[in-house]
């Protein structure tokens, strides 16, 4: 199987050599745990190998995100100036629309008197995109905001099993974030991991007062993989995992 590189120093390690191609992998964590830097690291990682990437703006509009990634040093604007990585804005609500690259796409929703943006609406846009732009990442941050309309678990599993379908169907790499819900030791398992072909875990805990960052790859079908609980940072350069290192014996310094 080919294996792509994140981009993450040391997560290449835990992964064998890289993300599986074509797969879509889930990247599951608390607010503030680095979902959206990981995978805008991911993005420009493919720039430097010249793999074209889409993000896909589900909360913060990509006008927010590259104000939060301003400090890493990416030079994200002018990645998307040469047309390297896209965004896609599907902020819904707020925006009336999905525009990508600030230019509205579509503004058609099931309900004119509530605009909404549906699955399928999504799916069919991102594809569109991806043939006419040959996008070979996607990042979507985070499909929780679309997930969070389904009530019925059935119609909930329906939409996500169509939207990982299409994305793996593109041929497309793909990273889409979701919210991790409770604690890690409390945590119970949620109907995105099941149903993505890999699953990324970033930890936020607090031990002796002191707050650690823990990365675990818990599934990533066809490759050899380690699943052990692994030490991260963010640091001025992004996000840096120690692969060597155990969580709470030793921190690296």
């Amino acid at each position: 199987m080919q294996l792509i590189s994140t981009g993450v120093k040391g997560l290449d390690e835990l992964l064998g050599g890289g993300l599986p191609k074509g797969k879509c992998v889930l990247v599951v964590g608390s607010p503030g745990a680095g979902k959206t830097i990981l995978q805008m690291q991911f993005l420009t990682s493919g720039a430097k190998a010249d793999e074209r990437g889409l993000y896909v703006a589900m909360d913060e509009t990509p006008e927010q995100v590259k104000t939060n990634l301003s400090s890493f040093g990416w030079d994200i604007e002018g990645l998307e100036k040469n047309g390297e990585i896209l965004f896609l804005d599907a902020t819904m609500l707020r925006q009336g629309g999905i525009r990508k690259n600030n230019v509205l796409v579509s503004s058609k929703f099931e309900d004119s008197s509530e605009p909404k943006i549906t699955v399928r609406f999504l799916v069919e846009t991102i594809t569109k995109i991806v043939k006419e732009e040959d996008i070979q990442r996607i990042a979507v941050d985070p499909v929780t905001s679309i997930m969070l309309r389904y009530d019925a678990t059935f119609k909930k599993r329906r939409a996500l099993l169509t939207f990982f379908d299409s994305l793996i169907n593109s041929g497309c790499t793909s990273l889409v974030s979701t919210e991790l819900r409770t604690g890690m030791l409390s945590r119970s398992f949620q109907l995105e991991e099941f149903l993505s072909q890999g699953v990324i875990l970033m930890h936020t805990m607090v031990h002796a007062g002191t707050v650690i960052r823990a990365i675990q790859v818990e599934k990533m079908r066809g490759i050899a993989h380690d699943a052990q609980l692994r030490p991260y940072q963010i640091t001025s350069k992004g996000i840096e995992v120690y692969p060597k290192d155990r969580v709470f014996e030793s921190q690296p310094t």
